[in-house]
């Protein structure tokens, strides 16, 4: 298959719009990451995604709209606590999870009776669903399991002869997927943490439970109910181990275990006092632009040729959380903590 590359044109939007409209694959921008996107609406172009990216069946998928009136013809109830969030947060990295309407396939939503709604905010994102004329399933646009792309390059890598064409849209803002909650239940229940935080979500809709698969394994036989929840994710061919302690303790424990493709993930300006090859992926105190450069930093480890990355810990606060949580799954919890 040929992979057309189309520019942020206009007449190449066009031309992207109308493979969409025809059931074909299509690499999107977002603000987030690059999404692999297919008609939400047609369920044999949206198992088509599972198939290019390699990925499980049971793993649902994020509808995207440009319109709030879009909302409702895809969801059969939009909660009061749903419409002050999207009140505050839309168009964002914000994903919503609802009641489904009949009109979702089942490869959308994985079998379960809920689907996951967002509004992106790049311009050229948006203008792609507005000129298909239809609502977009769009996981991130790579293979399954590795670092989500953040610029069309890293979708050419993946996707190139898989799908019918990539949109370059420039590189993306945030460099982590959306936040999603689950707004179909009683309480706000945060599912995958993102650059919408708990403590933006809590100042609109009051009490946020955390779920326990944001910081831990999602339990033997428990059904995912977002992405990002139950397999191993984000993760490079190189072994991620992440490390928890001060920049000394943790340069002091990775020049301990210097070897041959042994390499250090850090923060930038605390490089210093390794002796090992290294990496860096933003500010100690800066977790917006560690969000921002992550996904490169890890694929960069295997362009590299590294074999272990002992990966310094961010802290689990703010946008950081999010940050912690894409490395907890990259290092499949393999966590050292120095004390």
């Amino acid at each position: 298959m040929q992979t057309w590359l189309l520019t942020d044109r206009e007449e190449d939007l066009h031309k992207a719009a109308t493979l969409l409209r025809d059931g074909k694959l299509v690499g999107i921008p977002t603000e987030t990451v690059y999404g692999l996107a297919a008609d939400a609406l047609n369920g044999t172009a949206v198992a088509s995604i599972f198939v290019a990216k390699g990925r499980p069946m049971d793993n649902p998928l994020i509808v995207h709209i440009a319109q709030m009136q879009q909302l409702s013809s895809l969801v059969t109830e939009i909660p009061e606590q749903a419409k002050a969030l999207a009140n505050a947060f839309w168009p964002g990295p914000l994903t919503m999870i609802f009641k489904k309407a009949d009109c979702i396939p089942q490869e959308v939503s994985a079998g379960l009776d809920t689907v996951a709604v967002r509004m992106p905010s790049h311009p050229v994102g948006r203008r792609l669903i507005e000129l298909s004329g239809c609502p977009l399933a769009a996981p991130s646009a790579n293979r399954s399991g590795i670092p989500s792309p953040t610029n069309a390059r890293r979708v050419v890598e993946d996707m190139d002869g898989r799908i019918a064409a990539i949109v370059d849209g420039g590189d993306c803002a945030v460099g982590v997927e959306s936040t999603v909650i689950d707004v179909s239940g009683e309480r706000v229940r945060l599912l995958r943490p993102g650059a919408v935080t708990v403590e933006m979500l809590q100042s609109v809709v009051g009490d946020v439970e955390i779920d326990d698969a944001v910081l831990n394994q999602l339990a033997e036989g428990a059904t995912a109910a977002s992405p990002g929840m139950k397999y191993k994710h984000y993760a490079p061919s190189a072994r991620v181990i992440l490390v928890k302690g001060t920049p000394t303790a943790y340069a002091a424990y990775v020049n301990a275990h210097a070897d041959d493709g042994v390499a250090a993930l850090c923060f930038d300006g605390e490089e210093q006092e390794l002796t090992v090859p290294y990496l860096t992926y933003g500010s100690r105190h800066d977790a917006a632009q560690q969000a921002h450069r992550l996904f490169d930093a890890l694929r960069r480890l295997d362009e590299q040729g590294v074999r272990v990355a002992y990966t310094a810990c961010p802290s689990p606060e703010g946008v950081g959380l999010a940050v912690y949580n894409r490395l907890l799954r990259a290092a499949g919890f393999e966590v050292v903590d120095l004390g």
